[in-house]
């Protein structure tokens, strides 16, 4: 990163502002308007982490707006609809109004996403300049937090600690090979139409079972347990540690028991010299490595054997070692990698943003230094896309992205 002109990050810094305000709706901010235009819950959580040390109150207020949707269950849902259209399956397929356990008055999914958000409120209070501002959101987003750990025990599928994706669409990864082969399994996967359809079919299941956490753990056709969804909770169990006894004034023992809890299960149940989804239903890890399979590194206790055995793989020909703008999604020899499909191969800022992180939690530096300078590379080239080729950094999908140009304000502010 030595030698770039400092007038580039200032160009860079602002025209990602500039996507991130014209994205914004007053309460939220959309992914990409007219292909996105609802609320999603991973996407928030990036989004304020990158507005975090540029607008303290902004970054709160994408938060808080995304947790007002939050079931009494805890679930914090993958999408919080802020109007009726736009976007397919939309509010009349979820019908989260016929759920007892839904927020009143919002229509959400009835579905979650990786629970980036304890991290991200950590994050904002970590770089707020002022920090009663800071505190008093903290605390404003504390029992929402608290009411979102409970749940996912919820999930605890398979009885070992880890919480269990019940759809593809609950992982952030939604197209990866690594619900290919627990899908074809499934009652939504036995007609032989494509992955697309059996997803809505899923949906549907879920839906017309009330998304009952009793369904899921004993009649649900989908349960994996994936690395990465995983690792983010692990990661922000130590975050809420962190705010429980910096801010909150709370005991931060059970969070950290949490954290320890998890990190024996992911080496218990998903290692086999890498990390791999575990499809619980059927009892085995799906024999496909992604991009996935690093989210363990997270995790700040990760042991130091498996720590470098990653470190090889990600560097390896497999992944990083084979393209000139890493992070591939997927394994690149094996057979589902395909460069133009989501999550089966093209590169996306949000995981390699998330594994310079991991990098930089190991002291891995130069690894972490790579992964910021390429990642930065692929948005000066190509703009603040979806994702981009993993070989030739030509963007796919949505430009102006609004968790693309919120990684590169803090992949700038490193």
């Amino acid at each position: 990163m030595e030698g770039r002109p400092a007038v580039d990050d200032a160009a860079l810094g602002r025209a990602a502002l500039a996507v991130l305000d014209a994205n914004w709706t007053g309460v939220s901010t959309m992914p990409a308007p007219g292909v996105y235009p609802h609320q999603w819950s991973l996407d928030s959580a990036f989004v304020a982490i990158g507005l975090a040390r540029h607008d303290t109150a902004r970054a709160g207020q994408e938060l808080l707006s995304l947790l007002a949707g939050q079931w009494r269950t805890g679930m914090v849902p993958h999408i919080v609809f802020h109007h009726a259209g736009g976007y397919f399956p939309g509010p009349s397929m979820w019908r989260s109004a016929e759920a007892p356990d839904a927020p009143g008055g919002t229509q959400t999914s009835g579905l979650t996403q990786p629970p980036l958000h304890a991290y991200a409120v950590w994050r904002v209070w970590q770089q707020a300049a002022d920090r009663e501002l800071a505190a008093r959101f903290v605390r404003l987003a504390w029992p929402s937090l608290v009411a979102q750990q409970a749940y996912l025990e919820t999930r605890d599928v398979g009885g070992a600690g880890l919480a269990a994706i019940v759809h593809p669409w609950e992982s952030g990864m939604d197209d990866s090979p690594a619900w290919d082969e627990p899908l074809a399994t499934s009652e939504a996967g036995r007609c032989g139409d494509g992955y697309h359809d059996r997803y809505f079919r899923l949906a549907v299941l879920c839906r017309d079972h009330g998304y009952a956490s009793s369904y899921y753990r004993d009649e649900h056709p989908f349960a994996v347990e994936d690395p990465l969804f995983n690792g983010v909770w692990l990661l922000s169990c130590d975050a809420m540690a962190r705010l429980a006894s910096e801010v909150v004034g709370a005991d931060p023992e059970p969070f950290l028991e949490a954290a320890a809890r998890i990190r024996v299960a992911l080496l218990d149940r998903l290692w086999d010299d890498a990390f791999y989804a575990r499809d619980v239903r059927t009892g085995r890890l799906v024999p496909v490595c992604t991009i996935g399979g690093f989210g363990p590194m997270l995790d700040p206790g990760l042991p130091r054997h498996v720590v470098e055995a990653l470190t090889s793989l990600l560097e390896s020909t497999r992944f990083m070692g084979a393209t000139g703008y890493p992070v591939p999604s997927c394994d690149i020899r094996a057979p589902e990698f395909d460069r133009g499909q989501y999550w089966r191969g093209p590169s996306w800022i949000s995981t390699n943003w998330l594994l310079s992180r991991a990098a930089a939690t190991h002291g891995l530096d130069r690894l972490s230094e790579i992964l910021v300078a390429s990642t930065l590379r692929l948005v000066r080239q190509g703009g603040f896309r979806e994702c981009f080729d993993p070989f030739d950094g030509t963007g796919h999908g949505c430009r102006d992205f609004s968790w693309s140009a919120a990684l590169t304000l803090d992949l700038l502010g490193r």
